[in-house]
C-alpha cells in the first residue's frame, strides 16, 4: 500500500458490519483503521487524523455525535460520513447541523458507501483551496467573522457557525462581488455528495442570513442572483 493512500477510520461496534467495511475499503487500496467505541475513536483521530471518518451514531461510551463534535472542532478538514439507522432521522439532522459531510442509512450497499467515500476525498482539495483563499478574519458592516474559530459577531452577540456555514461564507467572501452558482458551492463545499441538492445550498444561506443580516428577508450582504445563485457584498 502506498504511503500516500487515503486514510479511512471506521468507527463501528457491529463486528460484521465493520469487517465488511474494512475489507471493502482495503480492496480499494485505502489505509484503513477500525475502532469500536467513541473513546478510542477520539484517540485515533487525535493521533493521526483520517481523511475520511466513517462514524456510526450508536456507539458504547461516547456516542457518534460526541465523536463528531470533537472531530469537527479539533480537525475540521476531516470528512465525516455518518452511519445511521433508517429510523434515526433526528440523528441525521443533528449530525448534518453539527458539521457532518454526508450520511448513509443502514442497511447500505458497499458500492454506495465507497462512492460516498470517493466523493468526500474529491472534496478535500477544494476545501483546502477555499480555506487558503478566504481570510481567517473579516469585518463588514456591523459583522465580524472569525472563520478559523467559526464565530460570527454582530452587535456584540456571538453566533457559532457550523463547519459548512463557515465554508460557504468563506467561499463567498473569497469571491466577493462575483455571482457564485449553487452548483459551484456544492462542488467546492460539499464535493457533490450524492445526498446533496441545490436546496442544501439554499438552506445554508437561510441559516447564514439569520445570523449575519439585520433583516434576513431583505439581505444587504448575501444577495440572491436570480437564476444563478448568490453574491457577497461588503
Amino acid at each position: 500500500m502506498s504511503d500516500n493512500a487515503p486514510r479511512i477510520l471506521v468507527v463501528e461496534d457491529d463486528e460484521t458490519i465493520a469487517l465488511g467495511l474494512v475489507n471493502a475499503l482495503r480492496h480499494e487500496r485505502y489505509d484503513v483503521r477500525h475502532v469500536d467505541n467513541g473513546e478510542d475513536a477520539i484517540k485515533a483521530i487525535d493521533e493521526n487524523p483520517p481523511d475520511v471518518l466513517l462514524l456510526d451514531v450508536m456507539l458504547p461510551g461516547i456516542d457518534g455525535l460526541g465523536v463528531l463534535r470533537h472531530a469537527k472542532g479539533d480537525h475540521p478538514d476531516v470528512q465525516v460520513i455518518m452511519l445511521t439507522a433508517k429510523s434515526d432521522e433526528l440523528d441525521r439532522v443533528l449530525g448534518l447541523e453539527m458539521g457532518a459531510d454526508d450520511y448513509v442509512t443502514k442497511p447500505f450497499s458497499l458500492r454506495e458507501l465507497i462512492a460516498r467515500v470517493k466523493a468526500r476525498l474529491r472534496s478535500r482539495p477544494a476545501a483546502t483551496e477555499k480555506k487558503r483563499e478566504a481570510p481567517d478574519h473579516f469585518v463588514f458592516g456591523d459583522v465580524e467573522v472569525d472563520l478559523r474559530r467559526r464565530v460570527l459577531t454582530r452587535h456584540g452577540v456571538e453566533y457559532r457557525l457550523t463547519t459548512h456555514e463557515a465554508w460557504v461564507l468563506g467561499y463567498l467572501i473569497a469571491h466577493r462581488g462575483r455571482a457564485v452558482s449553487r452548483e459551484e458551492l456544492l462542488e467546492q463545499v460539499w464535493g457533490y455528495s450524492a445526498s446533496m441538492t441545490t436546496r442544501t445550498v439554499d438552506n445554508q444561506i437561510l441559516k447564514l442570513r439569520k445570523k449575519l443580516e439585520a433583516v434576513p428577508g431583505d439581505p444587504r450582504h448575501i444577495l440572491t442572483v436570480h437564476g444563478t445563485g448568490y453574491r457577497f457584498e461588503e
